[in-house]
């Protein structure tokens, strides 16, 4: 059975979700209860299936509340990361079309700022009382009918990924009118066949909702009929107490978050017991090989890694052994066929390197923007996350670099031409350049490389400067950590800034 409503029925007093810190928890029936509530209430707000609502949350119940209520209704639902400034989040709010705009009282101020550049007929709702234009969730709930509305459909996420135009790009999949009970094709594969997880599986959460990989996760953790614990913020020692405590079976992590557990003092670190594992599951950034050797050889061949991407259209899959036996593989296709083209979209021989392909996946749309949705397929149909890579005789997938530059710093995926453009309008700023460099914790550090105006001299106070700058129009995240100065960036005669000559001084050998 793949779907809340069901487990409601058979298994009531389960608990669906329950939160890492403060312990609080929905069982199946008041999430069936509280979803179709909030349903009721998305339907009288006059949205129809396939129209759009925005949340902006932190980590807690009402998050995943909000998301299966619009799954039942055939809503697009659009999670915004808390890190965003204002000027961000009213962008997403805006491009999706939201009918509904959805947060808390600890991100209000944020999001009131973001809505004052919203139209009046988006409904603005915050959990807890209403306040500074935004209604009350809980008290417009009051009273709604605890049963299903009358024309359920399946409802997905719809969520944005950063373009290199500067503007966040949503990432839309093509979809067809099917049941609530209907499993995303990807998260069928990756989920159920592949990490098999089922009504038995206690799934440990430790990163935000607002990226895909966990919000899908703990999605599909409901729909089977699992317990999800979520954490409200990763702490690694917390992580390993909680894998104990609730005898967590899956999970799913960044590199990242290897490497903060394996600094921690060996007397903290093997403390916990760990032997629940069944499943875990990490993506999002390359893994450095010796990392991934000593997570193993602590928990065993549990590790499974995949590649993917918010568009999910194709998945690959490696187990521990598979890995051991190819190291530093991504593992083979299990959703689509790869398929590695040339620049003139020509298939290349088994082992060459080419632009990263698959056939017969999921497709999917970039919301508003048919030019770049264009850009992901080959004449042939077949889409790309826009990476590049090689597929040995055996079908193992080796990535051998990553989309045009983008940084991807503790598991986000952060494009340096918003940083780039904010740093070209400081007064004291001739050119920029923006990439990521190594970093040991992160995999990769926002870096920024400045040629300063013509008698401006590069220095520390200009430096720092420069970054407090950029943190008044962009989120930290991608902001730039450290800059370095230049007399002159270099570029072709044409204008074509030759970044990789940039980020080859930084990377040498330690190359992803």
């Amino acid at each position: 059975m793949t779907h809340p409503s069901l487990h409601a029925q058979t298994t009531p007093d389960k608990v669906a979700y329950r939160m890492a810190g403060s312990g609080e928890s929905i069982t199946y029936r008041e999430l069936d209860r509280r979803s179709n509530q909030a349903a009721h209430l998305l339907r009288g707000l006059g949205l129809k299936p396939r129209d759009h609502i925005a949340l902006l949350m932190e980590n807690r119940l009402d998050f995943l509340v909000v998301c299966w209520a619009a799954q039942r209704c055939g809503l697009f639902y659009t999670a915004i990361s808390t890190h965003l400034t204002p000027r961000e989040i009213a962008h997403i709010v805006g491009d999706c079309g939201a009918g509904v705009f959805v947060t808390t009282a600890a991100l209000l101020g944020v999001a009131a700022e973001a809505a004052r550049a919203l139209p009046g007929t988006v409904a603005r709702f915050v959990l807890g009382e209403a306040q500074q234009g935004f209604d009350s969730w809980q008290a417009r709930l009051a009273g709604l009918p605890e049963t299903p509305i009358a024309d359920e459909i399946a409802g997905y996420d719809m969520l944005y990924s950063s373009g290199t135009t500067g503007l966040p790009k949503g990432i839309a999949p093509v979809v067809t009118d099917e049941p609530i009970t209907a499993l995303p094709r990807v998260m069928a594969v990756l989920c159920r066949d592949m990490c098999r997880m089922d009504g038995h599986t206690v799934y440990l959460s430790p990163a935000p909702l607002y990226h895909a990989a966990p919000l899908r996760f703990c999605m599909t953790a409901g729909a089977l009929g699992a317990t999800a614990i979520v954490m409200e913020k990763f702490d690694p020692e917390a992580y390993l107490a909680l894998v104990e405590r609730f005898g967590a079976t899956h999970t799913q992590l960044v590199p990242t978050m290897f490497v903060r557990m394996l600094k921690l003092p060996d007397a903290v670190r093997l403390r916990h017991d760990v032997s629940s594992l069944r499943v875990a599951v990490h993506a999002a950034a390359p893994c450095p090989v010796d990392v991934k050797q000593k997570m193993i050889d602590w928990w065993g061949p549990v590790l499974v890694e995949y590649y993917a991407g918010t568009e999910a259209c194709g998945l690959t899959f490696a187990t521990s052994a598979e890995w051991l036996a190819h190291p530093g593989t991504v593992g083979r296709a299990v959703l689509g066929t790869l398929r590695i083209l040339d620049d003139d979209c020509n298939e290349l021989p088994t082992g060459e390197v080419g632009g990263v392909y698959f056939a017969d996946g999921p497709k999917f749309a970039y919301h508003n923007d048919p030019e770049k949705t264009r850009g992901a397929y080959s004449p042939q149909g077949w889409a790309t996350f826009g990476d590049v890579g090689r597929v040995d005789a055996e079908g193992y997938l080796y990535l051998t670099d990553r989309r045009a530059y983008m940084i991807i710093s503790g598991g986000v995926n952060i494009y340096p031409q918003e940083a780039e453009d904010v740093l070209l309008n400081h007064p004291q700023v001739a050119d920029a350049a923006v990439f990521g460099i190594p970093d040991a914790e992160m995999g990769e550090a926002v870096k920024a490389v400045v040629q300063p105006m013509a008698g401006v001299a590069g220095s520390a106070a200009l430096a720092e400067e420069l970054i407090a700058f950029c943190r008044k129009h962009l989120s930290a995240i991608k902001c730039p950590r450290s800059i370095d100065f230049m007399a002159e960036l270099p570029r072709t005669p044409t204008g074509k800034l030759l970044k990789r000559q940039l980020r080859d001084r930084y990377w040498g050998n330690a190359r992803a």
